[in-house]
């Protein structure tokens, strides 16, 4: 970097100070290398510190709940082209929005009541609030997401009700922990417990932005799954939701904490961990018989005449298993007929779980890459865009995961 490079770079860094909206509006007008260049020296900075900035807990309303009225500069916004194509867009002042079907001008946006159409010349853009299924399926990942089909379910059959006691293992990238937490409630609770600390901070990101801060209802722990439930009150949580390899490892801890009636929903992905799954659930006598489905969606084309299935839909993508916690002193109910000889079935593949954790399609492998690039969307945008104490770097440690 020659000196005149590094002059340059210092008066760009100088403007890191400035609050966010008055940054991009000079970026913008700078042009695209210098855009381009200051954005470097952003991402730099953030890198420098991957840590997730816990934001306040809310005292608002929460979700979308806070988002009604005319759109407002740091709201996210769903612009579809005219090809019916879908674009997430962060609304900034004197920002725009470009296609390869037409731009919008963000000033022309901020102000303007929902669900409005706005002209690039003869073309139309149509711009809404995006709905929770649209922002899950475009918020940062880091693990896979479970989807809003799934989740809807789990929230349904699960019986997740207002003021529930929820604890859930396999946060992932938090899709599921929005739906959750939506459907208990201000007055209920959901302890949120994830393995991988990294997995753990694009999860926060992701639902402190849907809500536009903490949720006063979450809490989240970084760890062993069995090591947190165990460490609960016995039967101090009505429902159990485990999203994870090896399920059935984690059956104990969640007898432990669940209350007697309690509903145990697991989401699996593969035929093996299904049957071994089920095995286990069978051979602990602490859970009644499970109910087990999957589900898939096919959406249909509608154009006057021509109505018809769409050529591409939602089909497998994992098992639903649901069961209930017996009393204590009491056992599951017995079968009422003998099973068939085909039921016993042999040893297979499920016993050996020795390279489950190395097969990458039961465990998908993550690259640092994604997993840093994800960390500091999530963060650049909560720094933003969220209210945070004066001094959050004097927490500690153990307040910042939870």
């Amino acid at each position: 970097m020659d000196v005149a490079d590094r002059a340059l770079r210092r008066e760009l860094e100088s403007l890191m100070e400035l609050p966010y909206r008055e940054y991009w509006t000079l970026i913008s007008q700078w042009g695209p290398l210098l855009r381009t260049f200051a954005t470097t020296i952003r991402i730099d900075t953030v890198n420098s510190s991957l840590e997730y900035p816990v934001p306040d807990i809310v005292q608002h309303p929460l979700g979308q709940a806070a988002r009604r009225g005319p759109l407002r500069a740091g709201e996210r916004v769903q612009i579809t082209d005219p090809k019916g194509r879908l674009h997430t867009v962060m609304l900034v002042p004197g920002g725009r929005f470009q296609s390869s079907r037409g731009a919008l001008d963000h000033d022309d946006i901020i102000g303007q009541p929902e669900a409005v159409t706005l002209f690039d010349g003869k073309l139309q853009f149509q711009v809404v609030r995006p709905l929770q299924t649209d922002y899950v399926m475009s918020m940062p990942r880091g693990a896979a997401i479970v989807y809003p089909k799934d989740a809807a379910q789990i929230v349904a059959f699960g019986d997740i009700f207002p003021g529930a006691r929820v604890l859930e293992a396999g946060v992932g990238s938090g899709s599921l922990s929005m739906s959750l937490l939506q459907a208990v409630g201000t007055t209920g609770s959901l302890h949120s417990i994830e393995r991988r600390e990294d997995f753990a901070k694009i999860a926060q990101g992701n639902v402190d932005l849907w809500f536009g801060g903490r949720h006063p209802a979450w809490k989240v722990s970084v760890g062993d799954f069995n090591d947190v439930a165990l460490s609960l009150q016995p039967e101090s949580v009505d429902r159990v939701v485990l999203d994870m390899l090896t399920p059935w490892e984690c059956l104990e801890a969640a007898e432990h904490a669940l209350v007697p009636g309690g509903v145990l929903t697991i989401y699996v992905t593969t035929v093996t961990q299904l049957s071994r799954l089920h095995e286990d659930v069978t051979a602990t006598r602490r859970f009644t018989r499970p109910q087990v489905w999957e589900s898939s969606i096919r959406s249909w084309h509608l154009d006057g005449l021509a109505v018809r299935p769409d050529h591409r839909m939602v089909a497998h993508t994992g098992f639903l298993f649901t069961t209930r916690k017996v009393a204590r002193k009491s056992l599951p109910q017995e079968r009422g007929h003998r099973p068939a000889p085909s039921a016993e079935g042999l040893e297979g593949q499920w016993n050996q779980e020795e390279g489950w954790s190395e097969n990458k399609e039961l465990n998908p492998t993550v690259s640092p890459k994604k997993l840093r690039r994800s960390i500091r969307d999530v963060a650049t945008k909560s720094r933003t865009w969220l209210s945070h104490d004066e001094a959050p770097d004097s927490r500690s440690q153990e307040e910042v995961v939870e």
